[in-house]
């Protein structure tokens, strides 16, 4: 076996200092350390293998960063484009040049082809390096990179023609005997053919963008209407997204798992599979957990499945990293659903099992050179769970965009066997023109207990403030029984919270720490605001700093809170059970480690005031509680209290995004469930509907304006 493969691929551990000026990022960002057991290693790059002097990476963020660092320690010069909202992004201080190519949205910087080729000329880069999304399965972008002779980090045209074009594919497969779903393998013309093909087929059907992929263009429909809905929507998403508005009709396979293959093929005849990735849980048909290896397959159907993938792969004279994705039934039986000709966004949890480093490898290919592994020599080492961090909000359908400005950011790298795929920094926006990606989260271990654990403590562990986030989501995915069992499908998230993502549930142990944890933080400050100059404040009135009677609302209820004070730990008393709270009380940290008779939680304090207003994430949640004293209790409940608002009259908007449609105007009817507009955010379309029938009174918003979330767009009489 190859010495590199000896060790298991953690990924690029970076230095916990936050500060990115430009000529430290060379260093910082491009250390990638090995784990084997305990002890970590660092990779070898031969530097007599000559690859590129100069390579340009046609993308943005997280996948941009993680492109330059392979090129670093390859040594390879690296160019980054950027829009003009981007031009003080990580990716571009991180390369050694930048360009601008064009303004914020993506049709006019980076699908700009014209733009980019000129980039390419400007700074003479000999390769380009797509990522994925955005141009990375364009064939003409392909095409014209090989008209000027520069190298594309990626497959020839005629596979990214055949793969990337769901219908063309499909046939393909066929022919390689590959499984696949019964479908329509041809173009679907209109809403009309739609429906009538999928009556042929039988509902459920998937509408899909023939040249989509990362679950935009897509839509599951069960009648006829939501056949003709799916049509115009996923047809629009398409043309958005891929420029491309082709869509295909497929038999829709209810409760699957969603299990990938990664191949990697070089241009002598060469192919492996480099084992699965289990990427079953999903919001929207977009992937949020990942983990390698699969805990359904056993080594015959993962042979089968890797197998069938280099026989496609072959089929087409595939050379590069690819990945080919299956759905595969309760009984084991798999069906290709399509290939992606690029490199994929959860490429570091098989990094993490083999060994390997997949850009790297892409590199190496597309400069001609031969595999230097056999598919014997492709191990799988331990486990490997990431999770996408997204700035979402996830009670919100599992997760509507957020947008706002990163006030602070740590990642969890002090917590071991972590890596974090990023392309953010603390100040950093997060814009309605992009993927709302924070980060790849991803965690190695052992075996799959220990890497769920590490998760576990590095989303505890992760800070991130002035934007949603979606870790309460992620951190109740991984405890869940189903999920550390196994037992998971596409449909893991409606079957377990049917009425939507509510967050944690406390048990009574654990409302009784959160109690005890946010009244200890109260007293804290407390005491710490009668120091002055570390004395004591002269108070007029005899104040008991040792003992507190407290009053505290979390939730519906509201609990009566006793709590002493001895140095750093605190003795409370909730519902007649006494608890020990030891912590350093260091109020200006955003993380607190905190004891709890011997348990310890991590907890952050995000937010509290003088009126007692706390909000504390524990066990992933955010919670909101209101500390008073007894009498400070005893007054509240002569104040006013603020009315709610009916908002059965009005609709706002439930994400920041931009207005694709109206469909209604002052004065018609409307009944309840119908359309009154469209909102589109990070290339997702969104239909808003009334919540009740009635007469339309007012609309505040039209077709092209951008809208933040709450916005008011109409009201109802």
């Amino acid at each position: 076996m190859a010495a590199s493969l000896r060790q298991v691929a953690v990924g690029a551990w970076r230095q916990p200092e936050r500060h990115l000026l430009a000529l430290q990022c060379a260093t910082r960002y491009s250390r990638w350390c090995l784990i084997t057991s305990r002890t970590l290693y660092t990779a070898e790059y031969d530097p007599n293998e000559k690859t590129f002097e100069k390579l340009l990476i046609a993308n943005r963020g997280e996948i941009a960063c993680r492109v330059i660092k392979t090129c670093k320690k390859m040594g390879i010069k690296t160019v980054a484009i950027h829009s003009d909202v981007d031009s003080t992004a990580v990716h571009v201080k991180m390369a050694d040049e930048a360009v601008c190519v064009g303004p914020a949205p993506t049709s006019k910087s980076y699908l700009n082809m014209d733009a980019i080729m000129e980039a390419i000329k400007k700074t003479r880069a000999q390769a380009v390096h797509p990522g994925y999304g955005f141009l990375s399965e364009n064939k003409e972008f392909a095409r014209r990179l090989a008209s000027e002779g520069v190298t594309f980090i990626g497959p020839d045209t005629h596979a990214i023609q055949a793969m990337g074009d769901k219908i063309e594919s499909k046939l393909l497969a066929k022919n390689a005997k590959v499984n696949t779903i019964p479908g329509f393998d041809g173009v679907v013309k209109d809403a009309d053919e739609a429906v009538r093909i999928a009556r042929e087929i039988g509902y459920p059907v998937m509408i899909k963008a023939s040249a989509g992929g990362g679950g935009k263009g897509m839509r599951i429909a069960w009648d006829d209407e939501e056949t003709r809905e799916g049509f115009r929507f996923s047809s629009q998403e398409a043309a958005s997204s891929f420029g491309d508005d082709r869509l295909l009709i497929e038999k829709f396979i209810d409760n699957p798992r969603h299990i990938e293959i990664q191949v990697l093929a070089d241009k002598h005849d060469n192919a492996l599979w480099l084992n699965e990735r289990e990427c079953s849980i999903q919001r929207r048909n977009q992937k949020v957990v990942e983990e390698a290896p699969s805990t359904f397959l056993d080594p015959d159907t993962r042979r089968a499945m890797g197998e069938q993938a280099v026989a496609l792969a072959k089929a087409v004279k595939y050379s590069s990293a690819g990945t080919v994705e299956f759905l595969v039934d309760t009984k084991k039986n798999f069906y290709f659903l399509e290939m992606n000709t690029r490199l994929q966004v959860e490429h570091p949890i098989t990094e993490c099992i083999t060994g390997l480093d997949l850009v790297q490898e892409m590199i190496r290919v597309a400069k001609g050179y031969p595999l230097r592994h056999k598919q014997a020599d492709i191990p799988i080492n331990g486990w490997a769970v990431e999770c996408r961090v997204y700035a979402e909000d996830p009670y919100k359908s599992f997760g509507l965009p957020s947008i706002g400005r990163l006030s602070q950011y740590q990642e969890p790298l002090h917590v071991s066997n972590v890596r974090v795929d990023s392309g953010i920094q603390e100040g950093s926006d997060i814009s309605i023109y992009y993927d709302p990606m924070i980060s790849k989260l991803i965690t190695y271990g052992s075996d799959r207990a220990e890497a769920l654990q590490r998760m576990e403590e590095a989303l505890d562990n992760y800070v991130i403030r002035g934007v949603t986030h979606n870790i309460a989501l992620l951190r109740e995915v991984i405890i869940h029984p189903r999920f550390v069992q196994g037992d998971i499908s596409t449909k893991f998230l409606p079957d377990v919270y049917p009425d939507g993502f509510k967050g944690h549930k406390l048990t009574d142990l654990e409302k009784r720490e959160l109690l005890a944890i946010a009244t200890s933080l109260y007293v804290a400050e407390q005491l710490r605001s009668q120091q002055f100059l570390g004395s004591p404040r002269i108070s007029l009135a005899k104040l008991d700093l040792n003992n507190w009677e407290l009053s505290v609302q979390l939730g519906d209820g509201t609990y009566s809170v006793t709590v002493s004070n001895n140095g750093s730990t605190f003795s409370v008393e909730v519902d007649g059970m006494k608890l020990n709270v030891t912590n350093e009380w260091n109020l200006a940290s955003p993380l607190s480690s905190v004891t709890i008779d011997g348990t310890h939680r991590t907890i952050q304090c995000l937010s509290r005031d003088a009126a007692g207003n706390i909000s504390i994430q524990f066990l992933g949640t955010v919670y909101k509680l209101r500390i008073l004293t007894k009498l400070a209790a005893e007054l509240s409940k002569y104040m006013p209290e603020k009315a709610v608002e009916d908002t059965t009259s009005i609709l706002r908007s439930p994400m920041p995004g931009a207005v694709v449609a109206v469909s209604v105007k002052p004065g018609d009817l409307v009944s309840e469930g119908q359309e009154i507009c469209v909102i589109e955010a990070m290339k997702m379309q969104n239909s808003l509907i009334a919540a009740k029938s009635g007469k339309v009174k007012a609309v505040h918003c039209k077709a092209g304006e951008t809208v933040g979330e709450g916005d008011l767009l109409v009201e109802l009489e």
